[in-house]
């Protein structure tokens, strides 16, 4: 895998592996100065849940460190083209941005995005930010690291993300819901791994009965208990 520089500010993002839903492994590029990943096309829905969390958990670790704001223009790190800002909507409702390649090479996306995303920021609504703003003048975006005076605007006035807060109450819950996924994922349907053993015992005593009578001249019981395996090894895997 070749090294790519950041969208924003150039430099070698490190790669980091994890999971990938249809087996193998999926390698993001992430840009701690920026707080930034980049994910060429779908890797963003590949990753398994149990993923998602190890995603989580190296994002929040970094949640201290200092942030540079994004750059204008973010380019492609595979064909130096200008980025396009989009919108999408997070799997907790409202939306999250991104800017995407327009050849189809992928999407550059703020951590802090990523979590809206993935259900563990939520937006505040407009009540909430003038709240705040009673008592805070200004915060920083979280989807490019601008200043943003809450007092006057509802959202970044640069990248047009909503004003947005890690909520404890929604990382609970995302972090229970991905985990629940994770388990459902990896665990074995016990009862009917059962119940195929049985069925390849039966036949396999059943060939041997037909073949001892002289019913069958001959039986390769190899392809039998092969045939049996297959059915274990897609319980197993699905």
């Amino acid at each position: 895998m070749k090294p790519l520089p950041c969208p924003s500010c150039r430099q070698i993002m490190d790669k980091h592996r994890f999971e990938r839903r249809l087996g193998g492994e999926v390698i993001l590029d992430l840009c701690f100065s920026c707080q930034s990943i980049w994910f060429d096309e779908f890797e963003s829905v590949q990753i398994t849940p149990g993923s998602i969390i190890k995603l989580f958990k190296l994002i929040h670790e970094q949640r201290d460190a200092p942030r540079q704001p994004l750059s204008n223009p973010l380019r492609c790190p595979h064909c130096r083209e200008k980025l396009l800002h989009g919108l999408d909507l997070a799997k907790a409702g409202g939306q999250f941005n991104y800017h995407r390649c327009l050849q189809k090479h992928g999407r550059f996306t703020t951590f802090a995005q990523f979590m809206i995303e993935k259900g563990f920021v939520r937006q505040l609504s407009n009540a909430e930010v003038e709240q705040l703003a009673a008592t805070v003048g200004s915060v920083r975006c979280t989807g490019c690291g601008a200043p943003v005076d809450i007092r006057h605007d509802h959202a970044c006035p640069h990248c047009r993300a909503p004003i947005a807060i890690l909520d404890p109450q929604a990382v609970e819950q995302a972090l229970a819901g991905y985990q629940q996924a994770e388990i459902k994922r990896t665990t074995v349907d016990v009862e009917a791994m059962g119940d195929a053993l049985v069925m390849r015992e039966k036949e396999k005593s059943r060939w041997q009965r037909e073949k001892k009578a002289g019913r069958i001249e001959d039986i390769d019981l190899g392809d039998a208990l092969e045939a049996g395996f297959e059915l274990i090894s897609r319980l197993i895997t699905h």
